[in-house]
């Protein structure tokens, strides 16, 4: 108890953390502020609490998943948010970081864990993407746009932002009518068929869970669109053809660091001499660093964050250009805050899906990626590439252009 009260008193300076310990002893950490509130949790017994002290990244999530640590005011958001609000990136805190054992340990694991192999690589998917449709359809846009929306007010409805978010990336492909493009990493399918219907052009979109297909060739068949739109269960490595435009949204992360410049090198390979990439990724303002314990285990085995650094030493091994790049700041944060809501309004359709120990782990998850956007490190890196320095126009004007004229 006394490790813990001497770590919180540290990281704790605006905002109320009350701590109930197993024997009845409760501590009270931070100062009044109106904007955090207060929060209170409980420790059900001794050993809940040596696990957060080992490592806070992985040891508190599961104590809570797990029922040991107890949150009796607020809600996991809340606490996120109190927490992290006192350690923010930009202002170089470091009281939250593991210990030097538990960093040692998460940099080997990371190390042996990254290799992301054809074989695993379906696997990987599958350990997420491959969970109950219902699940997704309870918090994801109609579209199941599952990945960083764009938020041109950030008031809008989660609906909007989507759109907008599609409109944002088709702007910036400047497709042409009857073009062929490939979309790595095709989800449900919902971009693939947007950017047949607004521009015209026929896309080929892979992706390696075979929930995500059934569901993107049911949507295809059911639009009429299933000659022009198609989809296949089979990994970017092994795509053939060439293709006028690449776009790849949230499949980056999966590719693993030691692949970047063969996924680089493929893409190159399928992209016509004059083609346009565009690829939407998450990604680090610090610098390369590993995939924090908790989200390896439990959310997505095999991803990785990459940092600009590593995403522009791999590409630059390429004969083309980076033609733009754009970091979304706040935009997942507010994507991620609309998840979360609801999320937590879906408790019981949830539990009865799976667990209550789910529920909370997916709440944690959410709240947990809220909270690295709004204090942390990560943000959303849109990149586009083009092999032809005069594929496109020298200004950035025609993407403004376009999308306005795909919103309006």
């Amino acid at each position: 108890m006394a490790l813990l009260d001497i770590f919180l008193s540290r990281a704790i300076k605006r905002g109320i953390l009350t701590v109930t310990y197993p024997n009845g002893k409760t501590s009270r950490f931070g100062n009044p502020d109106a904007e955090l509130g207060e929060v209170a949790l409980r420790f059900t017994d001794n050993g809940a609490i040596r696990a957060v002290l080992r490592d806070p990244s992985v040891g508190t999530p599961e104590m809570f998943m797990n029922g040991r640590l107890l949150i009796e005011k607020g809600d996991v958001r809340d606490l996120l948010v109190l927490m992290t609000s006192n350690n923010r990136y930009e202002d170089g805190s470091n009281a939250l970081q593991a210990n030097i054992i538990g960093k040692s340990w998460n940099h080997l694991r990371f190390k042996i864990a990254r290799y992301n192999m054809v074989r695993k690589s379906k696997r990987n998917v599958a350990h997420h993407y491959d969970l109950s449709d219902k699940l997704y359809e309870l918090f994801l846009d109609s579209d199941r746009q599952y990945s960083c929306a764009y938020f041109t007010d950030p008031a809008n409805s989660l609906e909007q932002a989507q759109m907008d978010k599609k409109a944002h990336i088709a702007a910036k492909l400047a497709c042409e009518p009857d073009m062929t493009v490939l979309d790595i990493g095709c989800g449900w399918g919902g971009t693939a068929l947007y950017l047949h219907e607004k521009l015209g052009v026929e896309v080929l979109g892979v992706t390696l869970s075979e929930e995500q297909l059934k569901v993107a060739r049911a949507r295809a068949e059911a639009a009429g669109v299933a000659d022009k739109v198609r989809f296949e269960l089979v990994d970017y490595r092994h795509v053939t053809g060439t293709f006028d435009r690449i776009v790849s949204i949230g499949m980056f992360e999966h590719v693993g660091t030691p692949h970047y410049t063969t996924f680089f090198r493929k893409c190159h390979e399928l992209l016509k001499p004059d083609g346009v990439m565009l690829i939407h990724t998450i990604g680090r303002a610090n610098g390369p660093n590993v995939t924090d314990a908790f989200t390896a285990k439990y959310i997505f085995p095999g991803g990785y964050i990459p940092a600009m650094s590593e995403v522009l030493a791999a590409s630059e091994q390429m004969r083309w250009f980076v033609s733009d790049v754009e970091t979304l700041r706040l935009h997942y944060a507010y994507t991620l805050n609309h998840w979360y809501n609801r999320v937590v309004a879906a408790h019981d359709a949830i539990v009865e899906l799976y667990d209550e120990r789910f529920y909370r782990l997916w709440t944690w998850y959410l709240a947990g990626s809220y909270i690295s956007f709004l204090y942390g490190a990560l943000v959303n890196h849109q990149y586009q590439f083009t092999r032809n320095r005069n594929a496109l126009p020298i200004t950035r004007d025609y993407m403004i252009a376009e999308e306005q004229k795909l919103r309006g």
